[in-house]
């Protein structure tokens, strides 16, 4: 009999690998389908999303097999998929998504209308997505995946790329689709709120882009210099409370052209704050300081349930925010989950003809899918790098 293992959430602070079911093909109501494969998993990332569930900032209930960021090869498939077939290597949008619903057919993925059945949008191994099983593991099933797989067009090619692809499946087109949302261009001033791996792939993306400056907030001094390290420019929110007064020390003035909120609602208050949770702190921080008729951003997560927030307000998503402020300047706001069939496939291109070393600049590091509970434990301390998990040893044997 095939066996599965998988990173398990336990409660607050606790993750474990154990022994899991081996996927089937059957949706979270337990009804066959024909239209899924399973995959054998090559890559796997952790993703601060998760880090906030295992932090107990969510509901997430105890058993919940965690996982979102997906990349595998199909070891076998339903009799309803047609384009891709046992022997492809493919990467995984974390969004589930049905392909036949009208968003789906507006490109709006994020928020399929037949995945979750309490609310719209799926999502593996996520609290209130839809009860997908995760993909931090040894397999997992995927399904409409004629729709949802990307197909990477050469086996051999993408294996040497390995590290770079296995970010296609969120936190790149993440960070791409907040720097297209703040509306990056050519001569862009820009600054992002976040030096994680989301907020680094942001950087990355508004690079990409065009912009002409690219600045990146955070406090974590380790992060910061990775920040410098690899082409950006770094603002150490701990020195001062005043946003603008950093930026000004950049480009002159105390404004740019677009921001990104990479942080999302477990944010901290800037300069003597800087240890207090203010949950709303970077969107009014960017609304101070993104130009008037400029955009923001915000591929940061913001939930509708926070129990371990320090106020009633936040423990039910209701921030202290200056709204009037972003009406006053005509500011565009960007939220959501993002739509990575949107993005991934231009995004792939980039990565193989070396347009886009993304993992050099999260930082991605591959550890064994047995260490996964010591990568949370050092992510969760504001490690600068991006654990990658290899169920199979893949990587190791790619690299």
């Amino acid at each position: 009999m095939a066996t599965n293992r998988g990173v398990v959430y336990l409660g607050p602070g606790k993750v474990e690998v154990q022994s899991i079911d081996f996927p089937k093909m059957k949706n979270p109501k337990g009804q066959d389908i024909e239209h899924g494969v399973i995959l054998k998993i090559v890559s796997t990332n952790i993703c601060g999303s998760d880090q906030h569930m295992v932090r107990g900032r969510t509901t997430a209930p105890k058993g919940l097999v965690l996982g979102h960021e997906i990349t595998g090869e199909i070891i076998e498939k339903g009799k309803d998929v047609e384009f891709l077939n046992v022997g492809d290597l493919v990467s995984v949008p974390f969004n589930v998504a049905c392909g036949r619903c009208r968003n789906c057919k507006e490109q709006h993925t994020g928020v399929c209308l037949n995945v979750n059945p309490s609310r719209a949008g799926g999502a593996y191994g996520y609290v209130d997505m839809g009860g997908w099983v995760g993909g931090q593991a040894e397999y997992v099933m995927v399904p409409y995946a004629d729709f949802n797989l990307l197909k990477f067009p050469n086996k051999e090619q993408a294996l040497s790329k390995i590290r770079d692809l296995t970010m296609l499946s969120d936190i790149l087109p993440t960070g791409f689709h907040g720097a297209v949302t703040a509306g990056v261009g050519v001569g862009s001033v820009v600054y992002i709120a976040g030096a994680g791996p989301v907020g680094l792939a942001a950087a990355a993306s508004a690079q990409i882009l065009g912009a002409a400056v690219v600045m990146v907030g955070d406090m974590n001094q380790e992060r910061l210099d990775h920040v410098k390290r690899v082409g950006f420019e770094p603002i150490d929110l701990k020195k001062s409370d005043n946003l603008g007064d950093l930026i000004a020390n950049v480009v002159g003035v105390p404004e740019v052209d677009a921001s990104v909120d990479a942080v999302g609602f477990e944010a901290r208050g800037h300069g003597k704050q800087h240890t207090t949770e203010e949950p709303a702190t970077v969107l009014n921080s960017l609304m101070t300081v993104t130009r008037a008729a400029g955009a923001i951003g915000i591929p940061g997560l913001y939930v509708t349930e926070d129990p371990g927030a320090h106020d009633e307000a936040a423990q039910h998503g209701n921030l202290r925010m200056r709204f009037g402020l972003g009406w006053a300047k005509s500011h565009r706001l960007s939220t959501g989950q993002t739509p990575v069939l949107r993005y991934n496939r231009q995004l792939m291109q980039a990565i193989l003809h070396d347009r886009i070393p993304v993992a050099k600049i999260v930082n991605a590091t591959v550890i064994s899918l047995d260490k996964a509970p010591q990568g949370y434990q050092d992510f969760d301390k504001g490690a600068a790098k991006k654990f990658i998990l290899d169920p199979h040893g893949m990587l190791s044997k790619a690299a």
